[in-house]
C-alpha cells in the first residue's frame, strides 16, 4: 500500500480521535497500525470515527464491516465447520483473529 498525503492525513486524524475517544495510543510507525485503527473503529460509537475508519479501509484495501453489518452464519457454514486436523500435544490454546493458536 502506498502511503500518500491523503492516507497519512486520514491516519493522523483517526489516531487523534481514537486517543480522545477510546484512550488508545496507536503510533503510525507500528507495523500493524492500520489494522489496529480499523479494529478500534469497529468498537467506536462515534459516527465520524467510523466514517474515517471506512475511508482508511478504502485507502488500504482492507475490509471494514461496521458492527451489526456482519453476515450471520448458519449451521453448516464453512467457517463454523471445524477441520479434523491433528492437534499438537500442548494444552495451551489461545485465539488469534478468530483462529485457534496452539502454544
Amino acid at each position: 500500500m502506498e502511503l500518500n498525503r491523503e492516507v497519512l492525513d486520514c491516519m493522523k486524524s483517526l489516531r487523534r480521535r481514537l486517543r480522545e475517544e477510546l484512550a488508545l495510543d496507536i503510533r503510525l510507525s507500528q507495523p500493524d497500525a492500520i489494522n489496529s485503527m480499523l479494529s478500534a473503529c469497529l468498537t467506536s460509537s462515534n459516527e465520524e470515527t467510523r466514517r474515517l475508519g471506512q475511508l482508511l479501509a478504502q485507502y488500504s484495501d482492507r475490509p471494514f464491516a461496521p458492527a451489526g453489518a456482519a453476515p450471520r452464519m448458519q449451521a453448516g457454514h464453512p467457517l463454523l465447520v471445524e477441520e479434523h486436523a491433528p492437534r499438537p500435544t500442548s494444552d495451551s490454546v489461545r485465539m488469534y483473529r478468530g483462529q485457534r493458536v496452539y502454544a
